[in-house]
């Protein structure tokens, strides 16, 4: 790096001197020394070279002075490290210099010992903090990135900790959490281009909202489709538990924005499915993109329980693998799904939270739904029970509909 300092000094002879005892530094290319006679001129060149490292001023010269220069130099953006030239007399002058923001001074007659001394000191204190810069600034572009994908806590951590972002992946055992809503790619084709806009927009800030909230990882949105992990790229020992609060909470805000949106435009139920084991997890992005995602059975078997949503008549799935480690769990049994491409069937629950799951309907579909499991020919009549007083309860009549078939137990074929 060649350290570029400007010499501001109205002595006609300083330029020569300097040069001749710089020769060396300067012709292995580490100084390079530009030259002013007063401040004046000093601001015109420093605007011609931004890239200068160091302003060394005498204080004493014709139309601005060393002292109004720094003080014209401090109040720029960027702060240049000045070190301030002056005479023995001088020594007010100085005070005040270092007051204003000098980084340091030398006497006159100069000490070209002392002064390459100086020199090296202040380059060194510039480099520090031109790295410190870049790495705040390189902090703050990976923070601007990384909030798009993570909690404002989460991303904060990732950005000063880069290498926990590193290219590659590794397995872990996560939660994967998939939303979608219900025939949104026909609603698209149907929307003014700005309404759309304007839906989509709000419905993902007020979702991920949701997510950021239970400290999610946003792993993907496709058009209206979320994908979230929970347990990466950090540790979340909690991750079941989150994943079960944050696809309650995820429920919840989807149908409020269906009830504000209702008199404007007809959106359609957002269906959510969770499931839990192990994934590989990390940053494929090819060295070019910023792709931090997930691959494995477990991302496949959420997403395919947020589609079973459909069949079952539920808004909400998740499998047993969560709903066994999440803390105080609380659910309907749903069945024993085959899932499409699997070999055995997983039991999977509809989440509640603990009001609703106190409710006296939840116990009477408990039990209905242990006539089921036990082919008890009585789960017919409870489960009619249970639709004459909910009549609007997708699971219930999802049931009944498959008894009055011919259907017994609990095991469920899906699409």
């Amino acid at each position: 790096m060649t350290a570029k300092i400007l010499v501001v000094d109205d002595e006609p002879d300083l330029e020569a001197l300097l040069v001749q005892k710089f020769r060396k530094q300067i012709r292995d290319g580490k100084v390079a020394l530009i030259f002013a006679r007063d401040g004046v001129e000093a601001l015109a060149t420093i605007a011609e070279n931004p890239d200068v490292d160091l302003v060394l001023s005498d204080i004493n010269m014709p139309r601005m002075d060393g002292l109004s220069l720094l003080a014209k130099l401090q109040e720029a953006e960027e702060k240049l490290s000045t070190v301030i030239v002056s005479a023995y007399g001088d020594m007010a002058n100085i005070r005040t210099a270092m007051n204003r923001g000098a980084f340091d001074f030398l006497m006159k007659p100069i000490d070209f010992v002392d002064l390459e001394t100086t020199v090296d000191k202040t380059i060194r204190h510039v480099e520090v903090l031109r790295e410190a810069k870049r790495r705040q600034m390189a902090a703050e572009r990976a923070h601007a990135t990384l909030s798009r994908y993570f909690s404002p806590n989460l991303a904060a951590r990732l950005a000063v900790d880069g290498g926990a972002l590193d290219l590659g992946g590794q397995r872990r055992e996560v939660a994967a959490l998939f939303t979608d809503i219900t025939g949104f790619t026909t609603l698209v084709e149907s929307l003014d281009p700005s309404v759309l806009s304007e839906l989509l927009n709000e419905y993902l800030t007020a979702m991920t909202d949701v997510v950021f909230v239970h400290e999610g990882t946003v792993a993907k949105i496709i058009g209206d489709a979320i994908h979230v992990l929970f347990g990466a790229p950090g540790d979340q020992p909690d991750h079941n538990t989150r994943a079960v609060a944050c696809a309650l909470a995820l429920d919840a805000c989807a149908e409020d924005f269906r009830a504000r949106w209702a008199s404007r435009v007809k959106l359609g139920l957002t269906r959510i499915g969770v499931h839990a084991g192990a994934a590989i997890v990390g940053n494929f992005g090819g060295g070019r993109f910023f792709d931090y995602t997930a691959y494995g059975d477990t991302i496949n078997t959420a997403a395919r329980l947020e589609g079973a949503n459909k069949q079952l008549g539920t808004r909400v799935c998740v499998s047993i693998a969560v709903a066994e480690k999440a803390e105080n769990f609380y659910g309907r049994p749903v069945g024993d799904l085959m899932l499409r491409g699997k070999t055995q069937a997983l039991r999977a629950f509809e989440p509640l939270t603990a009001a609703v799951y106190a409710e006296p309907a939840t116990q009477q579909y408990l039990e209905a739904f242990k006539k089921l499991e036990s082919r008890d020919s009585g789960a017919v009549a409870a489960f009619a029970a249970l639709m004459g007083a909910r009549p609007s309860d997708g699971l219930v009549n999802f049931h009944l509909k498959r008894l009055l078939n011919g259907e017994t137990g609990t095991m469920i074929g899906t699409a």
